[in-house]
C-alpha cells in the first residue's frame, strides 16, 4: 500500500496559531497533528507516504525530511494552487498505482488505520470510507449506508432540512487506483462534492467503516482549545509517546 496525506490547508480560522505554520502542523501535546497521522500510517504497515503541501511547505519538509526518522519513506507533492481533496492526488497518479490510504492530515483520531484497511479488503470495494457519528452534521459530508454497510448516498454540507444521516465522512479513505476514473484530470475536485457522488451514480461499490473511536476536528480556535482540554486526547497523546 501507499499513503497519501492531505496537508495543504492554511487554517485561516486558527490564526495566530497558523501564522507561520500550516494547519496540520499546529502542536497537540508536544507533536504536530500531522506527525500523529504519519505515525498511525507507519503502524498500519505503510512504508511509503506522500504528503501534499501548499502553505508554509518548508515547515513540513523540515520536520519530516525523507521520513527515515519516522520509519517511512516520505516524499512531497507541492501545490502552487490548491486542487481540492481529490484533485490533489492527480499530479501523483503514476505513483498511486496500488491500494492507497488517503488521510486528511488536519484531523486527529485514535482509530487504528489497519482496521479500516482490513474492512476495505474484506469488502472488495472500489473505496472504503471511514465514518464517524456526529450530532451536528451541517459542516460535514453526511453518508447514507445500508444494512451491509455499503454507502448508498452522500451529501456534502447539507441544509438542516436535507439531513438524512448522522454518519459523516471522517476524512480517512482507502481506495483502489481505479478511483482516478472518477477524478477529473484537470482543475480542482473534491471527494465529497464530486468523486464519491460520481462513484455512487455509476453504481460503484463504496464500503463503510463505522468508527467507534475518537475523532477530533480542529477547524477553529474554539475547536483547538476544546480539543486540548479533552482528557481522552491527553490520554491518547500519552499512549502515543510509548508507540512508534
Amino acid at each position: 500500500m501507499i499513503g497519501f496525506i492531505l496537508a495543504a490547508g492554511e487554517g485561516s480560522r486558527l490564526r495566530p496559531y497558523t501564522a507561520h505554520v500550516p494547519k496540520p502542523m499546529i502542536d497537540v501535546f508536544g507533536r504536530p497533528i500531522l506527525e500523529y497521522n504519519v505515525r498511525a500510517m507507519v503502524r498500519a504497515g505503510i512504508e511509503r507516504i506522500i504528503i501534499n503541501t501548499h502553505f508554509h511547505a518548508d515547515v513540513i519538509r523540515a520536520h519530516f525530511g525523507d521520513g527515515r526518522a519516522f520509519g517511512a519513506e516520505i516524499t512531497y507533492s507541492h501545490e502552487s494552487a490548491l486542487r481540492g481533496t481529490s484533485g490533489a492526488l492527480v499530479p501523483m497518479r503514476d505513483e498511486l498505482d496500488r491500494t492507497m490510504l488517503v488521510v486528511y492530515g488536519d484531523n486527529l483520531t485514535d482509530c487504528p488505520l489497519a482496521a479500516i484497511v482490513a474492512r476495505h479488503r474484506e469488502a472488495a470495494a472500489l473505496a472504503t470510507l471511514a465514518l464517524y457519528e456526529r450530532d451536528d452534521v451541517l459542516a460535514s459530508g453526511i453518508v447514507g449506508i445500508d444494512d451491509r454497510d455499503r454507502v448508498t448516498r452522500f451529501l456534502e454540507k447539507p441544509q438542516p432540512a436535507d439531513v438524512f444521516s448522522h454518519w459523516v465522512n471522517a476524512g480517512i479513505l482507502v481506495a483502489e487506483p481505479a478511483i482516478f476514473d472518477f477524478i477529473p484530470a484537470t482543475g480542482p475536485s473534491d471527494f465529497g462534492r464530486d468523486v464519491l457522488p460520481a462513484i455512487l451514480a455509476a453504481g460503484g461499490h463504496i464500503a463503510a467503516y463505522r468508527m467507534r473511536d475518537h475523532l477530533w476536528w480542529i477547524d477553529s480556535i474554539r475547536d483547538y482549545e476544546r480539543t486540548l482540554a479533552d482528557p481522552a486526547l491527553a490520554a491518547f497523546a500519552r499512549t502515543e509517546r510509548t508507540l512508534v
